[in-house]
């Protein structure tokens, strides 16, 4: 049993911006099929929403035993307590994703070539993680973040034999919204209200304007690479 802790308070807030997840799944749908590792899977807050794709397995990896503990049992799910590093190196997996989690990890890029190793040939390595250093905030300290992201930080640290198929910004309103007042992210945590207003509001505009801007614009980043 892993004997990390997860700073961050974050998770059950978060959990309730069901649009946001909802749009980020549509963008990953096509990435994550067969035997799929969620890394971070944290209290499972995502698995229900993905698992539910047309996937042979799901295994759920987190370090933090208490959030693991919290994660919805379920006989089609396997919950390991730990780190890629606890798994055997050998291609396991048609597809690894990592949702809000590959910037609480230090050595990112390390993570990230040791994923791919269990990675199987046609399989996808998928990433969602907060976008733009300018926008790094006494929020993201307080929940272990080590860095935000711009398209070009997150394309560098990918596995060195990895094909990147997809790398695009999402959330532009979220952002003009950011950058406009900070609203979501003065605060070491932000409110529920708060974050369902983003929720029921900016979402369904981003997923109107992000197409219309190309995916250039967003606070938030995803990079999907094949092996």
């Amino acid at each position: 049993m892993s004997e990390y802790n997860y700073v961050g308070s974050e998770l059950d807030v978060f959990a309730k911006a069901v649009r946001w997840k909802t749009y980020w799944r549509s963008i990953l749908a096509q990435s994550i099929s067969g035997d799929v590792l969620e890394v971070g899977a944290g209290i499972g807050a995502n698995t229900g929403l993905l698992a539910a794709l047309p996937v042979k397995s799901w295994t759920c990896l987190e370090p933090d035993p208490q959030l693991c503990a919290r994660i919805p049992r379920d006989p089609a799910r396997t919950i390991i307590n730990g780190t890629v590093a606890d798994l055997p190196q050998v291609p396991t997996y048609d597809s690894i994703i990592y949702i809000d989690v590959l910037e609480h990890i230090e050595h990112d890029r390390a993570e990230l070539e040791a994923a791919f190793q269990r990675l199987r040939p046609g399989g996808h390595l998928s990433v969602l993680g907060p976008a733009h250093q300018g926008l790094f905030t006494p929020f993201d300290k307080a929940i272990g973040h080590y860095r935000r992201y711009s398209k070009t930080s997150l394309r560098d640290v990918g596995p060195a034999r990895a094909r990147l198929v997809r790398l695009a910004y999402l959330d532009s309103a979220g952002m003009l919204a950011s950058l406009g007042n900070r609203l979501f992210l003065k605060q070491s945590s932000p409110t529920q209200q708060q974050i369902l207003t983003w929720d029921r509001f900016l979402v369904p505009i981003s997923r109107r304007l992000d197409p219309l801007f190309g995916f250039a614009v967003g606070k938030s980043v995803v990079a999907v690479w094949t092996a």
